[in-house]
């Protein structure tokens, strides 16, 4: 009644298909973890020193500071108010709106593929158990028998499909509603920084 399960996951095309993918959910999901962690940022003390720098006439201070922090979406936005502060306020905000649109942008990418990943994941460990399950009959038909030990490479892989299915669900699901929150989260950040931003520049003007 012994079973080998890499031989099982080997003979199988629908574990191939599991196992490719709990790598794209794997791969992905770290890209996204190092994306965020990099675009760290307080926008609270951020938008407390541009105001500061502004208020000094210090542009080219507070340009730099928006350029060390380039990698957040909050510091690109107010970069490009930075640039364009002598436009007309509608087209300033436009133009802000635009790095906000492309930024949204970047902080989604990826995402379809993993809410994709926890929708599929289940469907595939579920065809995996009916092939196993087929597999289970196909043996005992065959070998003329019954007994646990003929039907046993075919129930080890409908479990084992099962439970791959679920894990690679589990893990994306739980990853696409975290950065799926972050996303969210940073979002409400750059509109409230971008209306600080656009009411600051409105006074000193």
């Amino acid at each position: 009644m012994q079973f080998n399960i890499l031989e099982t996951l080997k003979e199988s095309p629908t574990m191939a298909v599991l196992l490719f993918c709990s790598l794209l959910v794997i791969t992905f999901a770290l890209e996204r973890w190092w994306f965020y962690l990099r675009m760290g940022l307080n926008s609270n003390k951020f938008m407390k020193a541009i105001e500061d720098y502004l208020k000094r006439g210090k542009m080219e201070d507070a340009i730099t500071l928006c350029e060390k922090k380039k990698r957040s979406p909050i510091a690109a936005i107010i970069l490009t108010g930075l640039e364009n502060k002598d436009m007309d306020t509608l087209l300033l905000e436009e133009a802000m709106y635009n790095t906000r649109l492309e930024k949204t942008g970047e902080m989604e990418r990826f995402l379809g593929i993993l809410g994709t990943m926890g929708n599929l994941g289940p469907l595939i460990g579920l065809l995996g158990t009916v092939v196993g399950i087929m597999r289970a009959f196909r043996d005992l038909a065959a070998s003329g028998s019954g007994g646990p030990a003929v039907v046993a490479a075919g129930i080890a892989e409908a479990l084992i499909a099962t439970a791959m299915g679920l894990i690679v669900a589990i893990v994306a699901v739980l990853c696409y509603n975290y950065f799926t929150k972050r996303m969210k989260d940073i979002s409400t950040d750059m509109d409230i920084c971008t209306r600080k931003f656009l009411i600051l520049l409105s006074v000193l003007k």
